[in-house]
């Protein structure tokens, strides 16, 4: 080694951007000089492998180490590789052995003679071998900070004057080092910013019009359990009927969670091709597939810092569940087409309108990906359940639907109200916004209708025989009023005046007993209600 060969040296490294290129320039640059066996660049991070460390026993506190991230080499058997990564010194503790105490003080130790101090090297005999006569140690130091340790093993003395230009040369590329970090976290950076604006963008005017309205005591029961569970990092599994508010739940537990200044990313997993599943979650490099025309990041790296909604989480392909399980776990994906191994961090909030465990006995889903995704579930109950918060609901998307198309808004009389309340809305909250929108629309002046615009049990459908087609025929309203009331009357006698419990009216009718009290209401029998017991009263 020579001042001039070490200064053309730096200048290579000097001109790489990424740390992987500028480690690789520094070691073979340092083997390519005369003499030099090994070279070898250890970097500090968080300890990995501890259970499997050589070095485990002499490891102080198992927290933080010395990974070799780089090695080049002139082995005298050419059938040697010293450039594998994955050999018994692939770590070293901080203050273990030479190169761990480089480490730690920052100080560089030279060894002008290795024979003379064999338990200056862990191997003697490799030494020996190799006709090593001195090594020669260097922190890497930038601004302060020890980045690293970068070792020479020589088969040509190394001075104290070789000793001092090896000082400069690891300064150089302690520099060149951090900022390849810095370049890699700039680009990053951009990345993440790219890609909130491909996934984002188009959800803000969504995000910025949701809200969650009512007062009933499911919901609010609901909300406890999203309270409680949002400052924590847990996975959450939302289950519910469609149509129930999935996904603004999902936001309002990211929006209350420590994660809130970063993004939610949504996922409808029932709208992605299957072929296209891991790309679209881990994303890939150019040429991995027939049209992969440049690299494109996935929906995980989107949410990295953040969280991501996994709506329909059942239809995700069962061969695409272990890599997804994979990265719950440890935090870390491939995407598709390219060997680097990225970590994530990311709070995951899934839903479905599944039975899960019924999938995953019928084998259309891992059962450990259940139990892991279902760490903390929340189940929504169905607008039927929370009759009780439709005037609210249907006040909040009249006054929406008005405003977006530009109309007056009709008016919500109680008539109108009735009509909400007894309907049954197979559809949900996503149902009533549209019965909503559609009234709004077909309004012309005065009080809302949205009575012709429902469906069950609005329009009854006559029962043929099986070979014969089905016709729909519309019962009028007063019609199947009438029905109703009787169908009620009916089951309250049976059930001998009383609404809760086993046997109870609304046992019998199939439905929960706040939404029969509510159409006891709408159907003015209030006198049998009265008639009723509540749960508390034995």
């Amino acid at each position: 080694m020579n001042p001039a060969a070490l200064q053309a040296v730096a200048l290579t490294v000097a001109a790489e951007r990424s740390v992987e290129r500028i480690l690789r320039a520094i070691v073979d640059g340092l083997v390519a000089q005369p003499g030099v066996a090994l070279a070898r660049v250890w970097l500090i991070a968080p300890g990995d492998i501890c259970a499997a460390c050589r070095f485990r026993p002499e490891c102080p506190n198992q927290t933080r180490c010395l990974h070799l991230m780089a090695s080049a080499g002139v082995a005298s058997n050419p059938g040697q590789d010293w450039s594998r990564l994955d050999g018994d010194f692939r770590r070293f503790p901080l203050g273990v052995r030479k190169i761990g105490r480089i480490g730690a003080i920052g100080e560089g130790i030279l060894v002008e003679d290795v024979s003379a101090g064999p338990t200056w090297i862990a191997r003697p005999e490799w030494a020996r071998a190799e006709q090593i006569r001195s090594f020669g140690g260097q922190p890497l130091v930038f601004r302060g900070e020890i980045l690293g340790v970068l070792g020479v093993f020589s088969r040509r003395h190394i001075d104290g004057e070789m000793f001092t230009w090896l000082r400069t040369f690891a300064d150089h590329a302690a520099i060149a080092i951090a900022h390849g970090r810095a370049l890699a976290e700039i680009e990053k950076l951009k990345e993440q910013l790219e890609l909130e604006n491909m996934y984002l963008r188009a959800d803000a005017q969504h995000k910025a019009a949701a809200g969650i309205v009512g007062d009933s005591r499911a919901l609010q029961e609901v909300m406890e359990q999203v309270a409680l569970v949002a400052p924590t990092p847990a996975t959450v599994l939302i289950q519910g009927e469609s149509g129930t508010g999935k996904e603004l739940i999902a936001r309002a537990i990211h929006d209350q969670s420590t994660r809130r200044q970063r993004p939610l990313i949504t996922v409808n997993c029932a709208s992605i091709p299957r072929e296209l599943f891991e790309s679209e979650f881990f994303g890939h490099v150019k040429g991995a597939f027939t049209g992969a025309a440049r690299d494109r990041a996935g929906r995980f790296q989107a949410a990295d810092g953040g969280s991501l909604f996994l709506d329909e989480i059942s239809e995700i392909p069962i061969e695409l569940q272990a890599k997804l399980l994979r990265v719950l776990q440890e935090g870390q994906l491939e995407r598709l087409g390219e060997e680097r191994t990225r970590k994530v961090d990311v709070r995951i909030i899934a839903a479905t309108n599944r039975n899960l465990q019924d999938e995953v006995a019928r084998g259309r889903f891992r059962s450990d990906l259940f139990y892991r995704l279902s760490v903390f579930p929340i189940m929504l109950p169905p607008l039927r359940e929370r009759s009780e918060d439709i005037p609210a609901l249907a006040s909040h998307f009249l006054t929406q639907a008005a405003r977006r198309f530009g109309r007056p808004a009709p008016r919500l009389d109680a008539r109108a109200l009735r009509t909400l309340q007894s309907y049954a809305w197979p559809g949900n909250i996503r149902e009533l916004q549209h019965v909503i929108e559609r009234a709004v629309l077909l309004a012309r002046g005065g009080a809302l209708r949205p009575d012709g615009l429902l469906t069950e049990p609005f329009v009854a459908v006559e029962r043929e025989a099986p070979d014969q087609p089905r016709a729909a025929v519309v019962i009028p309203e007063i019609e199947w009023r009438r029905r109703a009331r009787e169908n009620i009357l009916a089951a309250l006698d049976q059930a001998h005046g009383r609404i809760y419990g086993a046997g109870g009216a609304a046992d019998l009718l199939g439905i929960s007993p706040t939404t029969l009290v509510s159409r006891l209401k709408a159907l003015g029998l209030r006198g049998a209600s009265k008639m009723s017991d509540s749960p508390a009263s034995g």
